[in-house]
């Protein structure tokens, strides 16, 4: 599938913004609806899909008029909104690097593109169903246990491939990454709530929807 305009620009702001020098960004792939066994590596800037319904995972700079006050997360109807995109990123103090693969299990974080701020959670409410709040928090230099979430593959995936259905736990609560049809009717009207809930359920299961896929580093 052909890069379109928006696939370029993510991919001239992966050669300028990410770890120079550790992988040919030349070689990125942009997502397709057919791909198979693409691989997600670090530093790949993608969209996050809730299975049930759809929605892409999503932030922007309005802050919840509840709970921690910090930067909203929703799910959002419309594929074409460039909110909707974040960078997979390790934990630090971790020798992972642009590149490499992501094995079921790993504790990963995921930063808000246009934003810079992390995904995080904590046990503020959320505001419509009273879960677990999710959040954007942070920046470049401030980042904390609240923006780590543990990458679990269902079935037998040993790493992460954009047509695998995942969940991803948060280390601290042990939350689920959570979204629903249940929906804002103001600020974010028409968007859905995400949340945080501590059971497997069918709507805490995501897909890797569209983006821009970087190669697997090569070992030297």
């Amino acid at each position: 599938m052909a890069m379109g305009f928006l696939g370029f620009a993510l991919f001239l702001f992966l050669s300028l913004d990410l770890d120079q020098g550790s992988t040919s960004s030349a070689s990125a792939a942009s997502s397709s609806s057919t791909s198979q066994n693409v691989e997600i590596t670090y530093g790949t800037v993608l969209k996050l899909m809730h299975e049930k319904t759809k929605f892409r995972l999503h932030s922007h700079d309005v802050p919840y008029g509840s709970g921690s006050g910090q930067q909203s997360v929703t799910g959002f109807p419309n594929v074409d909104d460039s909110n909707s995109y974040w960078i997979v990123r390790p934990e630090p103090d971790t020798s992972a690097k642009q590149g490499d693969t992501i094995p079921s299990g790993t504790i990963i974080r995921l930063q808000h593109m246009r934003t810079r701020k992390w995904l995080h959670s904590h046990l503020h409410a959320s505001p419509i169903s009273g879960n677990l709040e999710v959040s954007c928090f942070g920046g470049e230099s401030e980042s904390d246990t609240g923006d780590y979430w543990r990458l679990i593959i269902e079935g037998s995936g040993k790493t992460w491939k954009q047509d695998q259905k995942i969940r991803l736990q948060h280390v601290d609560t042990g939350g689920y990454l959570h979204s629903h049809d249940k929906k804002y009717a103001r600020i974010a009207g028409g968007q859905q709530e995400v949340c945080g809930v501590r059971e497997k359920r069918a709507d805490n299961v995501w897909l890797a929807a569209e983006g821009v896929y970087l190669p697997i580093t090569e070992s030297k």
